[in-house]
């Protein structure tokens, strides 16, 4: 089932790539790129099985979002965040699993996981407000996944949960007005003293232990990799498909350009072809990397053993090295595209745009990542970081 979910992600290409203006310039992804993609069975391919889902390998829905990112770098982002939350959900108390799909199991949810709600204990759960930014796709999400710190009554943060939001309780700021990734509709959500039940509450420390009560109804091995190995990964993947889409536009366009006063073709320069080769080893490297790594995660669950903090490390430092390999590949296919590429609907400056409005993602940024595997590497207590 999985193949027949990347054939159709395939299929599709030609399409959303011709949408990749319309969705820049309407600031969100079209709705009918999102139905396609719903009915391609993207969507599915981390629900859990009980739900209509495929329990997919992670390796074959990151496949999924390379490809359609090499498309349009804004569907692309959307797409993965979405897809992923479907993981996420999949963690929560089973009663929060049916409430969000009992009726309509196609709902998808987005999120915003910075800790700045602020949240108290009452009587069956929880009272919430704040205003999160940044909730990439929301305007095609029936629920938010929102971080919150829950305060105790000395006043001070108790923990940090992540709290499984309908729509109806928080409404959308249009802010998003950006460079980059403009079609990602990544707008703010602001919740005003909701009321959440308790089973709509997982707390972040449950997920970094990788035990979390809906493991109980799915047991599978998927579930039982970290939220951040996962989520990081989710974020990366974009970055690696939209460096690939700008490889793709920028050997089409220089198979024709003409260097005007050398009267020369680009594809006879040996330089170019240098050019090529390097981009084309970074963006071979981030993937090999990305994948070996959440591959051997995933391995690790489905033998039923605990996932190691430095298998955990390595993770995140193959991750952000592939933001870095990334952007490395689209600054040099970009700068030797010649003048014009800078010209507006040019495929080249929109995955240049998009790419590096991706790298500045918290999670694409190296050095606290950086930090915390040479934190491992000299024997330190790693207990904090996205990991």
């Amino acid at each position: 089932m999985s193949e027949h979910v990347l054939t159709a992600i395939r299929d599709l290409l030609p399409v959303l790539r011709e949408r990749a203006q319309a969705a820049e310039d309407a600031r969100v992804v079209p709705a009918e790129s999102i139905k396609e993609l719903r009915e391609a069975g993207f969507f599915r391919l981390l629900q859990p099985a009980r739900f209509g889902g495929h329990e997919a390998d992670p390796v074959t829905f990151y496949t999924a979002v390379r490809l359609i990112s090499s498309a349009c770098g804004s569907t692309g982002w959307v797409a993965s965040v979405l897809g992923a939350h479907a993981w996420h959900v999949a963690t929560f108390p089973a009663a929060a699993q049916e409430e969000l799909w009992g009726c309509d199991p196609a709902a998808l949810v987005s999120s915003a996981y910075a800790p700045v709600g602020r949240a108290t204990a009452v009587d069956g759960g929880y009272r919430l407000s704040g205003t999160w930014n940044f909730s990439s796709g929301v305007d095609h999400a029936a629920a938010a996944v929102l971080g919150a710190l829950i305060m105790g009554e000395d006043g001070r943060p108790a923990d940090w949960v992540a709290f499984l939001v309908p729509r109806e309780d928080y409404t959308v700021r249009d802010v998003w007005r950006t460079v980059g990734l403009r079609g990602t509709g990544s707008n703010d959500v602001v919740v005003e003293d909701a009321f959440v039940p308790a089973h709509r509450a997982l707390s972040f420390a449950d997920s970094f232990r990788c035990a979390c009560p809906g493991q109980e109804v799915n047991p599978g091995p998927l579930y039982r990799i970290p939220l951040y190995s996962l989520m990081t990964t989710t974020i990366a993947t974009p970055l690696v498909g939209m460096a690939t889409g700008a490889y793709e536009a920028h050997v089409a366009h220089q198979r024709q350009r003409v260097r005007v006063f050398a009267g020369e073709k680009v594809k006879d320069d040996p330089f170019a072809k240098v050019r090529v080769a390097r981009a084309a080893s970074e963006v071979d490297a981030a993937w090999l990397q990305l994948t070996r790594n959440i591959t051997e995660i995933y391995d690790t669950a489905r033998r039923g053993e605990s996932i190691p903090t430095a298998l955990r490390l390595r993770l995140r430092r193959d991750q952000v090295r592939a933001s870095e390999r990334c952007i490395a590949a689209v600054d040099q296919l970009f700068e030797n595209s010649g003048a014009g590429a800078l010209a507006e609907g040019t495929l080249i400056q929109r995955f240049w745009r998009d790419a590096h409005a991706a790298r500045v993602h918290v999670a694409n940024d190296p050095e606290a990542a950086l930090k915390l595997f040479g934190d491992g590497e000299f024997g330190e207590d790693v207990t904090v970081g996205m990991l």
